[in-house]
């Protein structure tokens, strides 16, 4: 029998999962740790955390296995979207804290590309269009503001590339992660564009050469890590991609118009295509199977899974709680509706000043009104996600898969299925990203031929119908108005 690992680098925690070549999981194990916010809008993290959380995590998934060492045949890591990537210095020492995808600090890069840059040249090369969510902007918010780390900068590196290269020597970056950085990756020819790199003024010198497939394997474990983890000195480590397509791919979804939401920190909520709807208005690069062939286009909100904890940790005292409270509030909370714009937003608003509101306040709202509002909130971008999909043309399944902590909450998941009128699917054991990545240990060793080997390692539990689509058509709609009548006094405040 043939066992894989899989790590997920997460925004607030590392995973990892063995399994056998059959998809069941033999052991698993999480590490917690923070998020760095010095100013408002700011949001960064030092790799140190991530390479100590993810040897901590390999080390205990294994002895929890236990299993021989030479029994795992094979690793893949994936992770969080880290922005502007680690800069590091020649000796591969990182010059200052990772600007992760959750930082709005790029304003007035942001602002420089849109008057200087052509809307049609970027997109036309890259898919995308510019935020200061992108990690380019980040990356020339560095050259602007930080002259003294630019210039001592060697190379840009992931979260998750950053540990291949402490796990194995070797300095890679795959495809996923190349495109969603933007601004210089050329979707269509798969590789960094020389003539956006000169336009934006990032040279490529300072990005990583090798651009691989997920499933490649990049290099193999090196004796100092074997002593740490008792994992076996020499074992493969596979690419692994951006943690929210490898999520989609652990739901089993590898051909076009299937879609899945992932509902952690923040929301992603993705679909495939072959190149013919690329919209700026979503976020678009090569998935992590077929990459010469799909593309994954997704739509997200930036604190999605983030505000609910919020709001447990400021007014509640447990999910079990809050849950059973708000189920017996009716679907709408009674005419409360709540932007759930904490740190800014992505797409399809696309707007860093835009700010939470709890609208519709009375004295019969109670704090399970409010925290149902929250729910609902949530479920109204990913609609208008959706939606925006569709204006282009997206033929959308009426079937949507959703992993990630979200779906742990029935009453979540209830509500997402009534705003979107999209049935939900959870996927037994909800493993998430983790389970992809050692699909992709698995491709990359040859244990697999064909992406769709995936879909004989799901386990659907039943759909959760929508059936309430009527009730929250105009509060939907008030959803929408709200944010347009309010984002000029966002802005001042």
């Amino acid at each position: 029998m043939v066992y894989l690992m899989g790590i997920d680098i997460g925004t607030t925690s590392t995973k990892a999962v063995i399994v056998n070549e059959n998809g069941e999981v033999i052991s698993e194990h999480s590490f917690e740790y923070d998020i760095i916010t010095p100013h408002p809008g700011w949001a960064e993290q030092w790799p140190d955390v991530w390479l100590d959380a993810v040897l901590n995590v390999m080390k205990e998934s294994l002895e929890r296995s236990e299993l021989k060492p030479s029994d795992v045949k094979g690793i893949a890591v994936s992770g969080l979207y880290g922005g502007s990537g680690v800069p590091v210095d020649g000796d591969f020492k990182p010059l200052r804290p990772c600007i992760i995808w959750m930082d709005r600090r790029a304003q007035e890069e942001t602002e420089w590309v849109k008057k200087n840059v052509s809307k049609e040249k970027i997109v036309s090369v890259t898919g995308n269009y510019v935020d200061s969510y992108y990690g380019f902007t980040k990356i020339m918010w560095i050259r602007n503001n930080e002259p003294d780390v630019w210039k001592r900068i060697y190379k840009f590196v992931t979260p998750k590339d950053f540990v291949i290269y402490k796990l194995t020597g070797n300095l890679v970056i795959d495809h996923s992660s190349a495109g969603n950085l933007g601004g210089v990756y050329d979707l269509r020819r798969r590789g960094w564009s020389e003539e956006m790199s000169d336009i934006l003024g990032i040279p490529l010198e300072k990005l990583p050469e090798r651009i691989t497939k997920s499933s490649e394997v990049v290099g193999h474990l090196k004796k100092e890590i074997s002593s740490v983890t008792g994992l076996l000195e020499g074992t493969p480590v596979v690419a692994g991609g951006i943690d929210a397509p490898v999520a989609q791919l652990s739901a089993g979804v590898v051909d076009p118009n299937e879609q899945v939401v992932m509902l952690g920190t923040s929301m992603c909520w993705g679909t495939l295509h072959k190149g013919e709807y690329i919209s700026p208005s979503l976020v678009n690069y090569p998935y992590v199977v077929d990459e010469d062939e799909l593309i994954y286009t997704f739509g997200g909100g930036a604190t999605s899974g983030a505000i609910v904890k919020w709001f447990r940790d400021n007014f509640g005292e447990s999910y079990d709680i809050l849950n059973r409270e708000a189920s017996e509030v009716p679907p709408g909370s009674e005419n409360l509706v709540v932007l759930p714009y904490f740190m800014g937003e992505r797409s399809p608003i696309w707007d860093p000043k835009a700010k939470g509101v709890i609208f519709g306040l009375n004295l019969k709202h109670t704090r399970a009104h409010v925290y149902r509002a929250f729910l609902e909130g949530v479920a109204y971008s990913l609609k208008h996600n959706m939606e925006e999909a569709e204006k282009i043309g997206m033929k959308i399944s009426k079937r949507c898969f959703i992993v990630g902590g979200g779906a742990k909450s029935e009453l979540w998941v209830k509500i997402l299925a009534d705003v979107t009128g999209v049935d939900m699917i959870k996927v037994k054991g909800n493993v998430e990203a983790p389970l992809g990545d050692a699909f992709l240990a698995g491709l990359g060793i040859g244990v697999f031929k064909d992406r769709h080997d995936i879909k004989r390692w799901v386990d659907i539990e039943e759909p959760i119908k929508a059936e309430r689509q009527r009730v929250y058509e105009n509060l939907y709609e008030v959803y929408k108005d709200l944010y347009e009548h309010t984002k000029e006094d966002m802005w001042k405040l």
